[in-house]
């Protein structure tokens, strides 16, 4: 996640606080995904941002995970996503995302 994006999520924390946010990545890699997660989730762990050593907590979600794929109106997903989603390894990304989450629940 680069520098203005923790700027952005930080200054949203500020404002709303955890219990109204969701993050949501669509990165095209799992490794991507997990990195962006645990930056909003953990901290960034490359120690180069605002969020270096700052555990937000925050929950984090890949665009094709089949819990947001739901909330989203399928006509919506099928034109924005759907051919996004064709070309990923969507179980590598979930599996990220939630290897991820299972950290922030145990931390």
């Amino acid at each position: 996640m680069d520098l203005e994006n923790q700027k952005r999520v930080k200054e949203f924390y500020d404002q709303y606080g955890a219990d109204q946010l969701v993050v949501l990545v669509g990165a095209a890699e799992g490794e991507a995904a997990g990195l962006a997660a645990e930056t909003v989730a953990l901290g960034d762990p490359t120690f180069a941002g605002c969020l270096a050593g700052v555990s937000l907590k925050l929950p984090c979600y890949h665009i094709c995970e089949p819990e947001i794929k739901e909330e989203i109106d399928e006509a919506v997903y099928d034109e924005q996503i759907s051919m996004m989603e064709m070309v990923l390894d969507v179980d590598d990304i979930c599996e990220e995302m939630n290897a991820i989450r299972e950290q922030v629940a145990e931390a």
